[in-house]
């Protein structure tokens, strides 16, 4: 027997509230009020705000070493607010540079790397990598003097790296050299393969800490 409409929507209402009691019961402890406490969030919202100005860029962008540069251009100059929307994204990536490095000098100072939290450690490590690797394959994407020498200079020092360092290059160019077909594989490394890592990431270093708890304060 099919269930009536209202009877679905009783439903939905009664698992969305069970699910907001749920996360009610676990209030935030008193030493995690304070402000040493914030980087973490404030880093999760610096990064929404790189998906949403990343989308509006998104839309006018051209990842060809023909067009990027005048794409950048257009958006600059030609598209309502697309100066501002830029300048929000270029910015809030600085700052979430930041914020990483801040709340993982908090998780040192009160030793909130020690058992059992050393896996969400290793998380959160491999999510400051991400942020860095976000802003490197930005930087080339305006396809202009600055970006090029800075990622020949970033691919050259991965390609100094012992070991794996010559095939670690030959992958971050493409190639021997950087060409269109880097500008390329930076693009999809920016928009699609780091956004991906970085919610998978994420969601498991959230998960673990709604599992742990927060750490303890000093």
């Amino acid at each position: 027997m099919a269930i009536e409409p209202k009877g679905i929507a009783k439903k939905n209402e009664q698992s969305l509230s069970e699910m907001f009691k749920e996360l009610g019961s676990h209030p935030v402890p008193k030493h995690a009020r304070s402000y040493m406490y914030c980087f973490g969030g404030i880093t999760f919202l610096l990064f929404l705000i790189q998906v949403i100005t990343g989308i509006l860029l998104a839309i006018y962008y051209k990842p060809t070493p023909e067009l990027a540069y005048e794409s950048v251009m257009f958006i600059e100059q030609d598209v309502w607010m697309g100066a501002a929307i830029r300048s929000i994204h270029n910015v809030a990536a600085n700052l979430m540079v930041i914020a990483v490095l801040m709340h993982m000098f908090r998780v040192i100072y009160t030793g909130s790397y020690k058992p059992p939290r050393q896996l969400n450690w290793i998380i959160g490590a491999c999510l400051l990598i991400i942020v860095l690797a976000f802003c490197f394959t930005g930087y080339l994407l305006p396809w202009d003097q600055l970006g090029y020498w800075a990622a020949v200079i970033g691919t050259k020092i991965m390609g100094s790296l012992p070991w794996l360092g010559e095939q670690l290059l030959l992958l971050s160019q493409a190639g021997s050299k950087i060409t269109g077909y880097t500008l390329t594989r930076f693009y999809a490394l920016h928009i699609v393969i780091l956004p991906v890592v970085a919610i998978v990431s994420m969601v498991i270093h959230f998960l673990m800490i709604r599992k742990q708890g927060i750490s303890g304060g000093l």
